[in-house]
């Protein structure tokens, strides 16, 4: 993969994760999300942790993959794992320079921020790597079902599933356009903070006219196919829960029950 980022990319495969029913999947996805910021000690960060290392492993694919994915986000991580590590004020304090300053509770903010964010996108993206966008859209809309007398339940996922579809599109658009710039003699590591934002101008007016042309053929493409809605609308694919869905939520309600139990 030439972009790093891999959020919305479907890797084919026949793990037990890839087989998993799409619906087993997003579920499990937003029970960690939400209980990972219930974790607050090192015992409860080491039982998430298991538990993801647990996944990444059943997804058969190389955790290089997944590390690749940190990358884009790295920036942001070191950014908000510092402000934890150096404006920590309480505790025992190691070192200390001005308004600057390391306790031992500022080291365990900072790596349980970092365990944070690791954690939060190795969950996102074991979901977009081992389902495919089309089962995405139709776990989301079997899930919202409950909600559609209140919300058009199928065209959100729709369009979740379609901006989910089209990010690593756009990222690779974004990689010829700053291809063909770099072949004119832009370069975009050099010079002051203004003019390596002006530089992107370049990229940003391109990447908008390419992005809101594919809106518009799809939408041709859409209405040329006489597409209404989801209303009285029929499955071709239809997902099938198994066993191993069932087990899989359990053991994680049991892994989010410790959690409960463990933390501070």
């Amino acid at each position: 993969m030439k972009n790093k980022f891999i959020m919305g990319r479907y890797l084919n495969g026949d793990s037990l994760v890839h087989r998993m029913d799409p619906r087993a999947k997003l579920i499990i996805m937003f029970i960690l999300l939400i209980f990972i910021f219930f974790a607050n000690n090192g015992l409860t960060y080491g039982i998430l942790g298991l538990l993801v290392v647990a996944f990444v492993w059943l997804t058969g694919i190389s955790l290089k993959i997944f590390l690749k994915g940190l990358k884009p986000m790295i920036l942001l991580i070191l950014i908000t794992v510092a402000l934890q590590l150096f404006f920590t004020r309480t505790g025992e304090v190691y070192w200390q320079w001005g308004f600057l300053a390391i306790t031992d509770e500022g080291l365990w903010n900072a790596l349980f921020i970092f365990l944070r964010f690791v954690y939060i996108i190795f969950i996102s993206t074991i979901l977009t790597l081992t389902t495919k966008p089309l089962d995405i859209t139709d776990g989301l809309e079997s899930l919202m079902k409950p909600l559609k007398n209140v919300l058009p339940v199928h065209e959100i996922a729709l369009m979740l599933s379609i901006a989910l579809r089209f990010v690593p599109t756009l990222l690779e658009e974004t990689d010829k356009i700053m291809d063909a710039q770099w072949a004119r003699g832009v370069d975009f590591s050099e010079g002051s903070l203004m003019s390596r934002i002006k530089a992107i101008i370049p990229i940003l007016v391109p990447l908008f006219v390419s992005a809101f042309d594919r809106a518009y053929d799809l939408s041709i493409a859409m209405e040329a196919r006489g597409y209404q809605g989801g209303e009285g609308r029929s499955k071709y694919r239809l997902l099938h829960w198994h066993k191993r869905d069932t087990m899989a939520i359990g053991l994680v309600a049991c892994v989010c029950l410790a959690i409960l139990i463990f933390r501070s």
